[in-house]
Order: C-alpha cells, then structure tokens, then sequence
C-alpha cells in the first residue's frame, strides 16, 4: 500500500500501486477537503514550491535508520539517517527545519523534538542523540535525558519522545 498526503489539507490517502503501470497518472479526491489532484507513479522528479523541478532520491539506509513502532497514533514508518545532525519531530503542515518528520496524532511529541547525530569515525558509525529542547523531553531506554545532555545510542536502543518510540537500526559501511 502506497500512502500519499492531499496537498490543501495534509490528509492521509492509501491505495494498491502494484494494481497500476509505472508512468500511470492517478487521480484522487481528498475524503477530508474533497480537493482534487493527480499522482503520477514512477515519478522522480517533482516540482517544489517555487515551481523548480527537482530529482527525488531514492531513501539511502547505509547511516543507518529509525523505525517508529505503530502505537494508537500511527503505522510503523521507517526514516533513513544522514551524517550529520537528524532532527526529528511530529509531521505538521507547516513543519520547517525538520529532517525526519514523524506522521503522528500525539500532541505531546514535539514539531522540533531531538536530534541524532551520526559521525564516522575509524570506519565505525557512531550515534549520539540529544534533546531539541523539548516540553516533554526525550527518553532514551526510560531515562530521561538532561537539558544539553548527549548520549551515545546503539543497535535497538529505545527512544520514547512523548507517546511515541522509535527504534535504531544502525547502518553498515
């Protein structure tokens, strides 16, 4: 199942993309707002919002990535990392700044939650995870991390940002 968001509302569409060719252009109405738009599958490019086309990359797991276990407000996703500082925090339509946007109904996860950090060093991954700040803070295995404190996290270690827990799957260089 393939998910898409309308583009006016932000609503939460589902269908079958292995039911239609490559280069196909769908239609859909949105159930919420009704606006009507199209989706063309296959598509690499897209136009942002100054209407400059760009390519669309294919998700790269080699950092590593986070898997958000499904809870009462959502599905299971999964986000690949980057080198560098990963923001993540709760998806919104107007979410700015944010490089791993969660798709969530809790209110007590943050728009800016916490950052993981990956850096590579002698040819191992290691991942650091801090705050943003956050109203609820961030914790890490059940322990609530500090204000400015940094952890260290591994393969499975438990992040819980208000309701929500992610997972860390770290990558293979």
């Amino acid at each position: 199942m393939k998910r898409i968001f309308c583009p006016k509302c932000d609503q939460q569409l589902s269908f079958d993309e292995t039911k239609y060719p490559e280069g196909k252009i769908l239609v859909f109405v949105c159930t919420q707002c009704t606006h009507q738009f199209k989706v063309r599958l296959g598509r690499k490019v897209v136009k942002d919002k100054t209407g400059e086309e760009k390519e669309v990359k294919e998700a790269d797991f080699t950092y590593g990535f986070i898997t958000v276990i499904e809870n009462q407000f959502g599905y299971k996703q999964e986000f690949p990392l980057v080198l560098g500082d990963n923001i993540i925090g709760r998806r919104n339509k107007d979410t700015i700044g944010v490089d791993i946007p969660i798709l969530t109904a809790d209110p007590s996860m943050g728009r800016k939650h916490c950052v993981i950090h990956v850096k590579e060093r002698e040819g191992k991954l290691l991942y650091s995870l801090r705050d943003f700040p956050s109203l609820t803070g961030t914790f890490l295995n059940n322990t609530l991390l500090g204000k400015k404190e940094q952890a260290y996290i591994h393969e499975g270690d438990i992040i819980t940002l208000g309701a929500t827990t992610i997972i860390l799957n770290e990558g293979v260089l």
